[in-house]
């Protein structure tokens, strides 16, 4: 086990003893969801630049309509105009990205610490606690394996997947707006920002609903992560893009 996994295994377990009087048995899945919203906290100020951004770039249309104007019988003077219009301004496409990049460490720490097998002296560690029935290791085909799909454990992933739904066709509603925006006639849509940009807006309302796939293939503890993760984000972006 390296050493950032054996120190988030720490912090994880120091954060389950502080939880424990409130949370009994589920106080490492609570300490969890502790981790996650420290991680996000510390990534605050890099949504909030994403949203200066997002503004930044709602600010540039009338001025990118004019480059299309301009440029109509010539794409790549466009693409390029457009570019430079960014850089000159400082205002970068992906900057709304940057967010979830720098979550990425975290989340591969967390699932490589309950991916691993049970330590050799037979001890569970935080392989042993659980989410009310389902095990932090577990994962959702192990209750598919079990026959458990309606039963207790199978209800925790349940209860996820319904948390899930709901915020990804919320976010969904959201993106679909935005995307609309930015692919509107003077708007900064993949003629005007570049391919790779215009291929990320047209798939950004369905990446909500990849996290469904994710909570069911990922450890038990992991998917906490990704559905608190995507629960601050859904409120976080009510708050800054409002």
């Amino acid at each position: 086990m390296s050493v950032l996994t054996h120190l988030l295994e720490h912090l994880v377990e120091q954060l389950a003893d502080l939880l424990q009087p409130l949370f009994h048995a589920s106080a490492a899945a609570a300490a969890i969801v502790l981790f996650t919203a420290l991680v996000r906290l510390l990534v605050h100020p890099l949504s909030r630049a994403a949203a200066r951004g997002q503004r930044a770039r709602a600010a540039l249309q009338p001025r990118i309509a004019e480059l299309r104007e301009k440029h109509r019988k010539d794409p790549r003077k466009l693409q390029q105009a457009v570019l430079d219009l960014h850089a000159a301004e400082k205002v970068s496409p992906l900057s709304g990205m940057l967010p979830s990049l720098c979550q990425l460490p975290a989340f591969f720490l967390l699932y490589r610490l309950f991916s691993r097998p049970a330590p050799a002296d037979g001890s569970d560690g935080l392989l042993g606690h659980r989410l009310f029935a389902a095990p932090l290791g577990g994962r959702w085909a192990d209750v598919l394996g079990d026959g458990q799909v309606f039963g207790a454990a199978g209800g925790v992933y349940w209860a996820l997947f319904a948390v899930v739904a709901l915020l990804a066709g919320f976010d969904y509603r959201r993106a679909r707006r935005s995307t609309e925006v930015l692919s509107a006639p003077g708007g900064g849509g993949a003629a005007g920002a570049g391919g790779a940009v215009g291929a990320v807006a047209k798939a950004l309302p369905f990446m909500s609903f990849f996290t469904l796939v994710t909570v069911a293939v990922v450890p038990l503890a992991a998917a906490l992560y990704v559905v608190t993760s995507t629960a601050w984000s859904t409120v976080e972006r009510v708050l800054l893009y409002r």
